[in-house]
């Protein structure tokens, strides 16, 4: 078992200032892998007052300085990405294949978008082209308190910590407690690329104590939260007390709308949809959770969901295949079980899956992939993000129901839509309330902006989108 009890302060490995033992449990076995150690208001204390030293002479190095340890970082990461999918497998239960080439992907994808926005992007520039007597420039925040999730750890740290120290902010990162072997990995690699002492921290903690003394920290000038809206409404009220900067990337419950006209596309749009929803053990603020179907293909929708649902494979985490892997707890797992219940107390039909664990995986966190029908919007399985592999299906009528119903929610992150008409597409994707919107499977290009309307946050994360979040802008007239 690893002991990774130390923090990355400074530019060296410290012991905490008080020893507070925490197991990373593996998912998949329920056994302890790593013992860590959880921080406390001393260690952000520590951190923060590093990061504000350093602030100064990296934010006086030349742009092109910093690009270049970016891009060494770049080679770092590439090079080491095995050891990276391994930590991310054990800590959070990503299969194996999946965690070497989505989540430990997620990043290496990440760090070449902003290396690519860095080209474009402009410190100086004047108010009006041609006329230099008034100036925009761009300058960086400052030290950054960053707080980052389980479920997709290397997406959501580099998406932070890339653009801050590209842009000449200096950081102090606090991943989940329940899955920081990743980003312990990740600060050997700043470290091996040679970013000077103080330019970026690493403390391990929980929320309530360590998240909450880097919040509230009066040397921390911006904070980047991602999780749950509980979670983001506790960063920005205690940041906006101090007027800090503040950006929030929360939850989702996003839409799917597949119309009658897909004609013969109709069950590979099902499918996707399905695919989509129980990637990653459906542990993704985007998944595509409530599938609305018109209502005059709506019961083939559902024998092509039950049938995708039920021949999902499960398989640990550490077995190489295409497989979908545990919830990343107990908690978890109990939180998805409780929701199949409020499914059925509420009168949902189940399709496919359902309660319990799946046919030989008694150990570890593992569940059902759970399709029900005969659900409304109104359901709090339509409403709540569960946060597990659990879709929900919900016919309609016509398209102004269908686009009613899709932004009836709390969240507003993600929507996607499946059709085969060029008018629909354009009129439709253009009321759904959301910051995000795939038509017919289509992925999302390098540097694309990643966040979202309503409870789903605050801030655009990625590409140019995520460098103009860490600057502050000046006007200078002369």
């Amino acid at each position: 078992m690893l002991e990774k009890t130390r923090f990355y302060i400074d530019g060296d490995w410290v012991a905490p200032a008080t020893a507070k033992p925490f197991d990373v449990i593996d998912p998949s076995t329920e056994q302890s892998v790593a013992t860590i150690s959880l921080g406390s208001a001393a260690d952000v204390d520590a951190a923060v007052e590093a990061a504000a030293k350093a602030f100064p002479a990296w934010a006086a190095t030349p742009f092109a300085e910093r690009v270049a340890l970016v891009e060494k970082l770049l080679k770092v990461y590439v090079a080491r990405e095995a050891d990276m999918a391994e930590a991310i497998s054990k800590e959070m239960g990503a299969p194996i294949d999946f965690a070497l080439a989505s989540q430990t992907g997620a990043g290496t994808w990440h760090i070449e978008a902003f290396l690519d926005a860095a080209k474009e992007f402009t410190f100086e520039e004047p108010l009006n082209a041609g006329d230099d007597s008034e100036m925009i420039v761009r300058e960086p925040v400052g030290v950054c308190g960053l707080i980052t999730p389980w479920n997709w750890p290397m997406n959501q740290v580099t998406l932070k910590v890339i653009p801050a120290v590209l842009v000449g902010c200096t950081v102090v990162l606090k991943p989940s407690e329940i899955a920081p072997l990743s980003s312990m990995v990740f600060a050997e690699m700043m470290d091996e690329a040679g970013f000077p002492a103080g330019v970026f921290n690493l403390v391990n903690g929980d929320g309530p104590e360590v998240g909450a003394a880097l919040t509230s920290h009066d040397r921390v000038d911006m904070m980047s939260f991602t999780g749950s809206v509980r979670g983001g409404e506790a960063v920005g009220t205690t940041a906006m007390q101090a007027m800090k900067r503040v950006t929030l990337e929360l939850g989702g419950k996003s839409p799917n709308l597949i119309f009658a006209d897909l004609g013969d596309d109709l069950a590979s749009a099902v499918e996707r949809g399905v695919r989509h929803c129980m990637n990653n053990t459906g542990q993704s603020c985007n998944a595509p959770t409530r599938m609305f179907v018109e209502a005059s293909v709506f019961d083939e929708a559902k024998a092509v969901a039950a049938k995708v649902a039920s021949d999902i494979k499960i398989g640990l985490s550490a077995d190489s295949g295409n497989h979908i892997g545990p919830l990343v707890s107990q908690a978890q797992y109990d939180t998805m079980q409780r929701y199949v219940q409020i499914a059925l107390d509420e009168g949902a039909d189940l399709i496919a899956g359902g309660a319990g664990k799946p046919d030989g995986f008694e150990t570890g966190y593992f569940a059902k992939p759970t399709v029900f029908s005969g659900v409304t919007n109104d359901m709090r399985i339509a409403q709540e993000e569960v946060f597990g592999p659990l879709l929900v299906m919900i016919p309609f009528d016509a398209e102004d129901e269908a686009v009613a119903m899709a932004n009836d929610s709390p969240y507003g992150l993600a929507a996607y839509l499946n059709s085969s008409d060029k008018e629909r597409i354009k009129r439709v994707s253009r009321q759904l309330r959301a910051g995000m919107i795939s038509v017919n499977g289509a992925s999302f290009a390098k540097g694309s902006p990643f966040g979202g309307y309503k409870q789903s946050g605050i801030g655009r994360e990625g590409g140019l989108f995520g460098l103009e979040d860490f600057v502050e802008i000046k006007t200078i007239a002369v």
